[in-house]
């Protein structure tokens, strides 16, 4: 299950690049706890290799021929007798040789990230090319050039996950990663790799404190939150008044992240009556898991979700279920998680 159509044109047409507010940054702190998956079995950002694979097609074990090498050995030094071997480069530096990043670092620079990713990682960082950003500069003249130091910060920062090298071999379709600005970003390994729509072009350039891995386009961080996302689609308006009779909005327009199995309005209709007060609370949280989950990353089994001791029921065997309700569209990318959309309303026992 891929990107419902109008979520592809909403990402970028609403992205706060053309008007974000500075503030922006604050979620992040610069990846506090940003690279760390949570919930429902995606451990890959925390720095476990997956089991299960998924596969990077044809970019999979390929290395940059500009990348350089992660180690090497040096000459004879001065005093004669023997080699030393030459540290490897750190993901900026790795970059900076390759010669194919030029805008890449200068934008790191203009934005305060250099020292960040000379830190100590682990890193993913997935680095758009000068022909990347050529490209975007031809779509968007002038954009980059007058946004503010932290409004560039947030757009470098949603191509970095902290926390994790996670090589290509253990990518998996329709994983989530949560970005250092906070941000989930879809992985897609349908006839190759997609990083939110940028396609991996060369995978697995090693450096000293992580991995890169070259994509052919910038990528934008969604500009709206999980309720605002919602509210956009116009399949959710039972939803969203819910939400506000049960005072959750400002909730899920927090930071999370959170992931969200949101019934339609038809999935509404199918209730004799919708519940009221703490009644209808206690529903919604039922809908609702701590963290940004992915439907490639969803594992059959309980899943604890905002209700305070109710957990859901993960099923796997044709489709997805969650529960007894059918997931119709999966991985709507939010600011602050990920909408499943799901055919009956959840009602906890």
């Amino acid at each position: 299950m891929k990107y419902l159509p109008w979520m592809s044109v909403m990402l970028v047409a609403t992205h706060g690049l053309l008007g974000c507010s500075d503030a922006s940054t604050s979620n992040a702190n610069d990846g506090a706890a940003a690279g760390s998956a949570t919930a429902a079995g995606s451990g890959n950002v925390a720095g476990e290799k997956s089991s299960t694979g998924g596969g990077s097609g044809n970019v999979a074990g390929k290395t940059s021929s500009d990348g350089g090498s992660a180690s090497a050995t040096a000459g004879s030094n001065a005093g004669g007798g023997g080699s030393a071997a030459v540290e490897a480069k750190d993901i900026v530096d790795t970059a900076v040789a390759a010669g194919s990043f030029k805008q890449l670092a200068d934008a790191l620079g203009k934005a305060g990230l250099v020292d960040a990713l000379k830190g100590k990682g682990p890193f993913t960082v997935f680095a758009p090319t000068d022909d990347a950003f050529n490209a975007f500069e031809k779509a968007n003249p002038g954009v980059l050039g007058k946004l503010s130091k932290a409004q560039l910060g947030d757009i470098l920062k949603y191509h970095v996950v902290s926390g994790a090298a996670v090589e290509s071999k253990d990518l998996k379709d329709e994983q989530v990663f949560v970005t250092l600005v906070g941000s989930p970003v879809l992985i897609d390994t349908t006839g190759g790799v997609k990083v939110a729509d940028a396609k991996v072009t060369t995978a697995d350039v090693m450096a000293s404190n992580g991995v890169i891995h070259v994509i052919d386009k910038i990528i934008l961080p969604p500009a709206d939150d999980i309720v605002a996302t919602a509210v956009a689609a116009g399949m959710f308006t039972k939803l969203a008044g819910a939400l506000t009779a049960a005072k959750l909005v400002e909730t899920l327009q927090g930071p999370g992240p959170f992931t969200v199995f949101a019934p339609t309005d038809d999935a509404f209709a199918k209730l004799a009556a919708v519940p009221i007060g703490a009644a209808l609370k206690n529903v919604l949280l039922y809908h609702v898991v701590s963290g940004a989950v992915g439907s490639g990353d969803l594992k059959a089994g309980m899943v604890p979700t905002l209700l305070d001791g109710k957990s859901v029921t993960v099923d796997l065997k044709d489709g997805v279920k969650i529960n007894a309700s059918k997931v119709t569209a999966a991985n709507i990318i939010a600011k602050n998680g990920v909408i499943h959309v799901v055919d009956t309303v959840l009602v906890p026992e």
